[in-house]
């Protein structure tokens, strides 16, 4: 029952809002199903925690420690987003960026897009799964090009061709998945279930799903954003709304990661061997590398944020290949902290730019002076993903480095290489935009602070002392994937 509610809530929430999606209290209706999600979210985590992994509807869908977390995430952050939203697109509709039609669509197209991300996550089926990603694609297109400027709709159409064709990749290695299961399972549904695919795992067919794999992680790899199917993201970051950048980089990246990983778990399962693992390492410091040194030319800050959520899934996508249990606990943690962190980054990013018109680093200045919060908060936040220390991206970055000297020694000068060029680029470009005096083209913005405030807060306090429920439910999710 808490599941069908937790997917229920932001479908309804959908509907209500394509109806009254430009009324006086949308926004608050935004925020209000929103929370109801979280909620929903956090009643599913405890029966989880108490009674370990479930399934229901007939075992359409299932629920363990690694989606459940992930869903919980996805919830708050999307709770957040919805708060920061109220007053930052309030502001985008009163300068005339956004339209009556425009504020509708938006509201529905994000409850619809949480759906579709929780669908993707709690789904039992890799067939519902692959149709609930290209919902969660076609939905985030609509959302990047609301502001319907010939770059937006470029940008659009950018990201709905890559991610179609990785799409149309990941099919074609669903496909294969379920040629090499309904020989074991035989025909029909049994066969596109996780749970009977995950228990038979061991008698699938190696090559065939070897060569699923490597569809697979084109696929769902394109909408990860990993090297070389990424040039969408900077473009959809740049063009699109604010409250967008923030739930793509934040919540969308880690879906795609998540449907890579239960497929890695099946082949190694399969084949007996790190194959898969050995794939999505290349894949993942490819990524690390290109986007550090992309970082170095970026002048469009919410490009340069972007670029930093390619490495930073980079990591992840390494992390979850190097395997073991100290590489996974720290991917796991570092999806949960760069989801906060980068938010909160984009949080501020979108009242830097309304502040001064413009997104061009080289223009944005003072921002401490400007509005204490908005500056500290932004600075605070670059400081938190770059991974000094004491925030959360610090601790997971350390347990990934510690596990990649031990179990692939070869890999640690490119890991650094590409830790160490993030670091000083973002961190010399930051120190810019929020110091010095404000420029006379500043202007005032009513923030929202609480979702920054909170986000930061929480990336600090994983950092320094991470809670016994926390640990153990990462320690769950370890032995899953192992």
């Amino acid at each position: 029952m808490t599941l069908l509610v937790l997917l229920g809530v932001p479908l309804f929430a959908a509907v209500v809002l394509a109806f009254i999606g430009d009324r006086r209290l949308a926004p608050e209706v935004n925020i209000a199903g929103s929370a109801a999600t979280f909620a929903a979210g956090i009643a599913l985590a405890f029966q989880v925690y108490e009674h370990g992994s479930m399934t229901a509807g007939g075992k359409f869908f299932f629920v363990d420690a690694f989606n459940v977390y992930l869903s919980v995430l996805t919830a708050f952050v999307s709770m957040t987003t919805a708060i920061f939203s109220r007053r930052y697109m309030r502001r985008e509709r009163e300068h005339g960026r956004v339209g009556h039609v425009g504020m509708r669509f938006y509201h529905a197209m994000f409850q619809l897009f949480i759906f579709a991300m929780l669908l993707c996550l709690l789904t039992n089926n890799i067939g519902v799964l692959w149709i609930a990603m290209e919902l969660a694609t076609l939905s985030t297109v609509l959302l990047v090009s609301l502001y319907r400027t010939p770059t937006a709709i470029e940008a659009a159409w950018k990201y709905f061709i890559l991610c179609g064709v990785g799409i149309a990749q990941a099919l074609f290695g669903t496909v294969l998945l379920y040629f090499a299961a309904e020989r074991v399972l035989g025909e029909g549904g049994e066969a596109l279930l996780w749970t009977n695919l995950s228990q038979v795992s061991d008698k699938l067919e190696p090559t065939v799903l070897s060569l699923a794999f490597v569809f697979l992680m084109v696929g769902y790899g394109t909408k990860v954003g990993l090297v070389p199917l990424h040039n969408w993201l900077p473009d959809a970051h740049s063009e699109g709304p604010t409250p967008i950048s923030a739930v793509l980089s934040g919540l969308l990246l880690n879906i795609a990661l998540y449907a890579l990983v239960r497929c890695k778990a099946l082949v190694d399962g399969s084949t007996h061997s790190h194959r898969a693992g050995d794939i999505m390492m290349g894949f993942g410091i490819l990524s690390i590398i290109v986007a550090a040194f992309s970082l170095l030319r970026q002048k469009d800050i919410k490009r340069m944020f972007s670029y930093s959520s390619i490495e930073h899934m980079g990591i992840a996508t390494f992390a979850f290949g190097l395997g073991g249990p100290i590489a996974t606990f720290g991917a796991l943690l570092h999806m949960l902290v760069h989801s906060l962190a980068k938010s909160s980054i984009f949080f501020t990013v979108g009242h830097a730019s309304q502040m001064h018109r413009t997104q061009e680093i080289d223009k944005i200045r003072g921002l401490i002076k400007g509005n204490p919060l908005v500056g500290w908060g932004f600075m605070l936040g670059a400081m938190a993903i770059v991974g000094m220390p004491p925030f959360g991206v610090f601790t997971s970055e350390f347990l990934i480095l510690t596990a990649t000297m031990k179990d692939a020694p070869l890999m640690t000068p490119f890991l650094l290489l590409g830790l160490a060029v993030a670091f000083a680029a973002i961190l010399r470009k930051v120190q810019f935009m929020v110091s010095g005096d404000a420029p006379s083209y500043q202007k005032p913005v009513k923030a929202a602070h609480l979702p920054v405030l909170v986000h930061m807060a929480l990336v600090l306090i994983i950092g320094i002392y991470m809670p016994n429920f926390l640990n153990e439910w990462f320690h769950k999710a370890v032995e899953i994937l192992r």
